[in-house]
């Protein structure tokens, strides 16, 4: 799973998990339905719907450039009624 960088653990994702919302980072060059076909191959469920957006940009001064640091976007995947993806251990952690 080259996409998927990890699971997030924010007060929305853990109350989207009781409408069976599954929120990731993901590499921003990473496709929708490769995304797709990962978690439904990885995890064995079935995806109805899934949204995803950019972060915002941190901005990091490296000399007289200034750069964005975020090189990933956050995807919120719904599984179909009846499945689940086992419990996730964060990155941090």
């Amino acid at each position: 799973m080259d996409g998927i960088k990890y699971a997030v653990f924010t007060d929305k994702s853990i109350r989207l998990l009781g409408k069976n919302q599954y929120t990731f980072n993901v590499e921003s060059g990473s496709t929708r339905t490769e995304i797709k076909h990962w978690v439904e191959l990885f995890f064995g469920v079935k995806v109805i719907a899934m949204n995803s957006h950019r972060l915002p940009g941190k901005v990091k001064r490296m000399g007289p450039i200034l750069g964005h640091t975020m090189h990933y976007r956050r995807m919120i995947i719904t599984l179909q009624p009846g499945y689940s993806i086992p419990p996730l251990r964060n990155k941090r952690t």
